[in-house]
């Protein structure tokens, strides 16, 4: 019962054609998320450094001890 329902859901077109759309989609979103993935690591990157500089400059105050 439960395979005749997924099956409802499920659409290959004759028309391979109407793959293209998709496709495209599909790549404009992959970039976008590729781009989105390197600017996080970008920023965490600085956030790290501006991290360890706070650290460095308090250790050096003896805010800190180590």
């Amino acid at each position: 019962m439960t395979s005749m329902i997924l099956q409802l859901f499920l659409y290959f077109p004759e028309d391979k054609s109407e793959y293209i759309p998709a496709a495209i989609t599909f790549t404009i979103f992959f970039i976008g998320a590729i781009f989105v993935f390197r600017l996080i690591m970008k920023v965490s990157q600085k956030e790290s450094e501006k991290a360890k500089e706070l650290e460095e400059r308090l250790k050096r105050e003896k805010i800190i001890k180590e």
